[in-house]
């Protein structure tokens, strides 16, 4: 299994650094929810359950250090508004602070309820590949992402390990490649075969026959199904529904957002334009929204929910 990206040491958060990847393995120790907003704003930390379970040990950080916990949670809360799961963590730490429960305990135990979380969607997901696929994905939804297992990374190393998975396409996932940088160093620790291509290259793929089966992760899914992921995912399911390839979407149930009627209801983050260009305007979306219709099931650790999804 691939390294967990965070863990709480000595009362602090210790987390792997992951614009360094792969270029360097950079842990850093946080010890104050400030500095656990700036990792997290900075995509130091980032993956929807990542991030939720990152604001619970920042929580839990601040607690022992006799901070203010309900400023810090509104601190954290800011820094990521697309991501579900950031408000679900916040708001279940705040719950147990307010019972008198530890928070350190509290944070140890949604951590491992997401690795559990994690391996059964794995299980899930790895059944729906037929023998030998060969599979595409985008962005990263392994074990970085969720700080357990993964979502749609964990479906990928368990079809492998079933020998269900010949291979992974991976979308570069511009605008920060995190799928070149960071699925690919999982992949790679996993011995699982890949190889990189651009975002655009995935119609070409799908049209040589070259691909059976597209997963990718989530962070947020309106109660209609409709799901927002990491810009790029929308036409990666235009492009398999036009070849009839099966696009599939892995993601903890806490992902569901019941009180987000559709996808028009989902904020969507725009980052700094100098991500993208330096010599003139640009707009740097950072996520998109994938209608319902394009999505043949999504995969949660209780099961597999096939349309109609609400």
């Amino acid at each position: 299994m691939p390294e967990r990206g965070l863990r709480f040491e000595d009362g602090a958060l210790l987390l792997l650094d992951q614009t360094a990847l792969p270029r360097e393995e950079r842990w850093l120790r946080l010890t104050s929810a400030a500095e656990v907003a700036d990792a997290i704003s900075r995509l130091a930390v980032r993956g929807a359950p990542a991030i939720g379970l990152a604001a619970a040990y920042a929580l839990a950080v601040e607690a022992e250090r006799g901070g203010d916990v309900r400023a810090a949670a509104d601190l954290l809360r800011a820094t990521r508004p697309t991501a579900v799961n950031l408000g679900w963590a916040i708001d279940r730490s705040l719950e147990a602070h307010d019972r008198g429960d530890s928070l350190t305990g509290h944070a140890d135990a949604l951590a491992a309820d997401q690795l559990d979380q994690d391996l059964r969607i794995g299980e899930h997901g790895a059944a729906l590949f037929e023998p030998g696929a060969r599979a595409i994905t985008h962005c990263n939804a392994g074990a970085l992402a969720t700080g357990g297992a993964g979502t749609a990374g964990a479906a990928l190393e368990a079809a492998w390990r079933a020998g269900r998975l010949a291979k992974v396409w991976v979308d570069e996932t511009r605008p920060l490649m995190q799928g070149a940088r960071l699925t690919t160093w999982e992949l790679g620790r996993a011995g699982i075969p890949f190889e990189v291509v651009t975002d655009s290259a995935a119609g070409t793929l799908m049209a040589r026959g070259l691909v059976d089966v597209a997963i990718v992760g989530a962070d947020r899914i309106a109660a209609n199904g409709d799901v927002a992921n990491k810009i790029g995912t929308y036409p990666l399911a235009v492009l398999a529904d036009r070849h009839g390839i099966p696009f599939y979407v892995a993601a903890p149930e806490s992902t569901i957002d019941a009180g987000t009627p559709s996808g028009d209801a989902i904020p969507i983050e725009e980052r700094a334009p100098d991500e993208v260009t330096a010599t003139g305007p640009a707009r740097n979306f950072a996520f998109d929204v994938t209608p319902y219709e394009l999505v043949t099931a999504i995969v949660t650790e209780a099961g597999v929910r096939s349309p109609p999804f609400r």
